[in-house]
């Protein structure tokens, strides 16, 4: 289980960077795990589960990659919605340009660090890592091959 400190740190990055309301992960569980963090809803049939041998649960939410904290795919996906900054809509042409693995030009008024890409509006993305101007996807191929395949 993740300390007390964890929950406030990855949560309220989230918040500063994003937006993203703390209370929004009240109801899950932070669980980690050598250099990543999973979630996991807090439910009354863990305490049944909690007996067997697991060695998957939730979702990867955080990992740590050097001296950073990086949020997931997945966790962008299903909480980006309620993102109220750092949120950057893109169109199908940024998103050619993502999927050729090249970065595209924004004019943002944040600091550099991590965006959330929404396309049209409508569909979260991922991340995006913001930069001199410009922004590099950190969305795997996979992912965003998938994400036009429903889109």
């Amino acid at each position: 289980m993740a300390s007390e400190d964890e929950r406030h740190y990855l949560f309220g990055f989230l918040k500063e960077r994003f937006g993203i309301p703390e209370d929004s992960f009240e109801e899950y569980l932070l669980l980690r795990r050598n250099k990543s963090w999973q979630l996991i809803k807090n439910a009354s049939q863990l305490e049944y589960a909690s007996n067997l041998k697991v060695s998957k649960v939730g979702i990867r939410a955080f990992q740590k990659v050097g001296a950073f904290v990086k949020p997931t795919t997945r966790l962008i996906q299903i909480f980006g919605h309620s993102a109220t900054k750092s949120k950057l809509d893109i169109e199908e042409e940024q998103l050619s340009i993502i999927l050729s693995g090249e970065k595209f030009p924004v004019d943002l008024a944040i600091d550099k660090g991590y965006v959330i890409l929404a396309l049209n509006s409508k569909m979260i993305l991922g991340l995006g890592f913001f930069v001199n101007g410009e922004v590099h996807s950190q969305i795997s191929r996979k992912e965003l091959r998938q994400a036009m395949l429903i889109y």
